[in-house]
């Protein structure tokens, strides 16, 4: 399991996290008519390839997590995507779940699935060049949710999920999301994440997944986004470290939040207060989408041509990342 070790560090060693490039054609549809950008299999080819030869590559990304179409693309130098991304140094990802419906028995919840034919998808991945992988269990929080039959059946396909993937020599990230959606306070969010991730664990051990051949992507502790309780970003940072100290066995080697609806300074502030008050021996990075990726699509759908300014755009906001994995932000270095 040691080669999944390696994996796993070489992603998010040295200030390193992962671009999160794995939208669904439906959600990338969304993102580019926010932009007023035509959605074709080449427009998202183009922005995503940009992103992918920029210079930030080398130095703050150590894994992008793609998407199907994505990873059989290959880019305007003639290299396959998985070609592209790991001439830069970073490991070629592959989003592998195959969405949530609802739940059975609990239909406001859902349940993720993917694990019919995965074994085999994986191997065709594997041979694409994908060297790790992304399954998102995601959950809600209100005055009965998320119920014991989402946690468990939840939990238990990620640690199916798992099993399988390192069967087929890959990293599975681990990600079970507990939704900012809601009125909730912090207290409840530190709560549910902190069963969440539990009972993940118990699953993950029972089914012999591999812990120090895994990543998890939590949430950050935060309140609800319809909640009137006004929080400081230390606060964030101390009741994140506080579940992921009670949660997470000491096997894990990183954990890679997602930024789940932070704004890019939100999602980078509170990263690095982490990384300030981090007194674990865990590895504390980033595995961001929009929050990585807002600023330069903004920027590149005024022109879609301008490839070096989109690169320098996302190169500073992959800085900022990757100042923040080590501790090394502050507001001022946004300015420069």
């Amino acid at each position: 399991m040691s080669e999944l070790n390696n994996i796993a560090l070489k992603i998010l060693s040295h200030g390193k996290g992962i671009l999160a490039a794995d939208e669904s054609t439906g959600t990338m549809t969304k993102r580019l008519s926010a932009v007023n950008v035509e959605s074709t299999p080449e427009s998202r080819l183009l922005f995503r390839e940009t992103l992918f030869s920029s210079e930030s590559m080398k130095t703050s990304i150590g894994g992008v997590i793609l998407y199907d179409e994505t990873i059989k693309q290959n880019s305007s130098s003639k290299k396959t995507i998985p070609e592209l991304i790991s001439s830069s140094g970073a490991v070629p990802g592959i989003k592998v779940d195959t969405g949530a419906k609802s739940l059975v028995d609990s239909p406001d919840e859902k349940i993720t699935e993917g694990l019919d034919g995965l074994g085999e998808r994986l191997k065709d991945y594997y041979k694409l060049g994908a060297r790790f992988t992304k399954w998102r269990g995601i959950y809600i929080i209100s005055k009965n949710y998320p119920s014991k039959l989402s946690i468990d059946a939840n939990a238990n396909s990620l640690a199916k999920y798992s099993s399988i993937v390192q069967e087929n020599g890959m990293v599975p990230i681990v990600e079970p999301e507990v939704l900012m959606d809601g009125d909730h306070t912090a207290e409840d969010c530190l709560n549910k994440t902190s069963e969440v991730i539990k009972k993940c664990f118990e699953e993950l051990i029972q089914h012999k997944v591999s812990l120090e051949g895994i990543i998890l992507k939590p949430n950050m502790i935060l309140p609800g986004n319809k909640s009137n309780e006004k929080i400081s970003n230390e606060k964030i940072a101390h009741l994140t470290l506080k579940c992921l100290k009670d949660s997470v066995p000491k096997e894990v080697p990183g954990i890679a939040f997602l930024s789940g609806g932070q704004t890019e300074i939100e999602a980078t502030e509170n990263l690095n207060l982490i990384n300030k008050f981090n007194d674990t021996n865990f590895i504390m990075s980033y595995s961001y989408g929009r929050a990585l990726q807002q600023s330069a699509i903004k920027f590149w759908s005024k022109d879609i041509k301008n490839i070096k300014g989109t690169q320098e755009v996302f190169n500073h906001r992959a800085h900022m990342c990757s100042l923040a994995a080590q501790g090394k932000w502050s507001k001022e270095l946004e300015e420069k």
